[in-house]
């Protein structure tokens, strides 16, 4: 029996719940998940340039296994672009470190330990069907 999967710690939901391939409809293309361990991979050691132990050490993981997620998040992204699938990003065992919310007004993600008052002036939460002005819960 194989060891349960440790949790690992994401700074952010993305900004997008994914993406599919131009002039394309969704229904044609078919698609692949990106997890988030794996989308969280991709922006701390590509986007961000952390070197692995210092990415490893942010999403509370080993090197080696932030290797194995990465290698993983490569072919899944690869996949996507050589077959011209969508690409979601979606699932995993992860930990977010509370709720957070987008603005339905200028669409930037907060914690929910924040939504006083967003800076576009935006002080309207969200407690219906998503619609209008307000937050939308993300996780």
């Amino acid at each position: 029996m194989s060891r349960p999967k440790q949790c690992r710690r994401i700074q952010s939901p993305p900004l997008m719940s994914g993406f599919k391939p131009f002039g394309i409809p969704r229904s044609l293309t078919g698609e692949v998940t990106l997890q988030y361990d794996e989308y969280e991979a991709i922006r701390l050691l590509d986007y961000e340039g952390l070197l692995q132990e210092e990415a490893a050490e942010r999403m509370n993981v080993s090197r080696p296994t932030l290797t194995r997620i990465y290698a993983q998040a490569r072919k899944t992204v690869a996949q996507a672009f050589v077959e011209g699938k969508s690409l979601v990003i979606e699932g995993g065992n992860v930990d977010f470190g509370g709720k957070w919310y987008r603005c339905r007004r200028c669409n930037k993600l907060m914690e929910g330990n924040s939504i006083q008052q967003h800076p576009c002036g935006n002080r309207k939460r969200h407690r219906g069907r998503g619609r209008g002005e307000g937050f939308t819960p993300i996780i």
